[in-house]
C-alpha cells in the first residue's frame, strides 16, 4: 500500500478542457460504464469515503473531475458511459468532452478502466481497449463489485476476460476489486505506482493483479 494516494484532494470539476487544471505533470484517468463503480473505487483506494461523489443514479459524473495527489500527479474521474437517464444531447456532450480529453490532454499517462465483474467487456469497454491499443497508452482494468460473486465465480470471470484480451499488444493488467470488502487495494496502488512512474509492467506472483501479455 502506498499512503501517497491517501492524500488525494478534489481540486476541480471541468465541463470543458479550457476549465481544466494546467496540462502538466501526470494524470491517470478512471473510465467506465455508468454505475460500474468508478467513484467507489477512487474513494476506497484513497481511504476517503466522500472524495468522489457516489450516487445510486447512474451517470451523475457529468464533468471531468480532477483530484490532486501532489503537484505532479492527479486522478481524473471521467463521465460514465451507458444507460444514464439523460437527454441524448447531454450524452453527446459527455462523449465529446471525453473524446477531447483523451485525444488532447498531454499529461494523460494511463487509463484505469472500471468494469462491473458481472458485466465485463461492454461495447464501451472494448472501445477504450481499442483506443489504448491504438495510442499505446497503458491500461489497468478493475473488475469491481467482486463481492457480488463467489470467489470462484469471480476468478473464473477474471480468467475469461484475460482470455478475451490475450492478443492485446500494449501494457495491460487486470485485477479483481471490491470497494465494499476493501479487497484489491494493494494491487491498485501497485498498478498506480507503475503507471505514474512509467515503469514497465511485471508479473507479480504474490498478488491478484495479473499481466496478461
Amino acid at each position: 500500500m502506498n499512503p501517497i494516494y491517501h492524500q488525494a484532494k478534489f481540486i476541480n470539476s471541468s465541463p470543458d478542457l479550457k476549465d481544466t487544471p494546467e496540462d502538466q505533470g501526470k494524470e491517470i484517468a478512471f473510465a467506465g460504464r455508468s454505475n460500474a463503480g468508478k467513484s467507489s473505487a477512487i474513494n476506497t483506494l484513497t481511504r476517503q469515503n466522500g472524495l468522489a461523489r457516489i450516487s445510486k443514479t447512474p451517470g451523475r459524473t457529468q464533468m471531468l473531475n480532477f483530484f490532486e495527489i501532489n503537484d505532479q500527479k492527479r486522478f481524473v474521474d471521467l463521465p460514465g458511459y451507458g444507460y444514464a437517464k439523460v437527454p441524448i444531447a447531454v450524452k453527446k456532450k459527455w462523449h465529446e468532452l471525453m473524446e477531447k480529453y483523451l485525444t488532447q490532454r498531454k499529461s494523460l499517462c494511463a487509463i484505469i478502466l472500471v468494469m462491473d465483474v458481472r458485466h465485463p467487456l461492454t461495447e464501451f469497454d472494448w472501445q477504450m481497449v481499442d483506443w489504448c491499443q491504438h495510442t499505446g497508452l497503458p491500461l489497468h482494468i478493475l473488475l469491481t463489485k467482486a463481492d457480488k460473486l463467489t470467489y470462484g465465480a469471480a476468478k473464473n470471470t477474471l480468467m475469461q476476460v484475460q482470455k478475451e484480451l490475450i492478443d492485446i499488444n500494449f501494457p495491460l493488467t487486470i485485477q479483481l476489486f471490491s470497494a465494499l470488502k476493501k479487497t484489491g487495494i494493494d494491487e491498485v496502488h501497485l498498478a498506480l505506482d507503475y503507471l505514474f512512474n512509467q515503469v514497465e509492467f511485471e508479473e507479480e506472483d504474490d498478488v491478484e493483479q495479473t499481466d496478461i501479455q
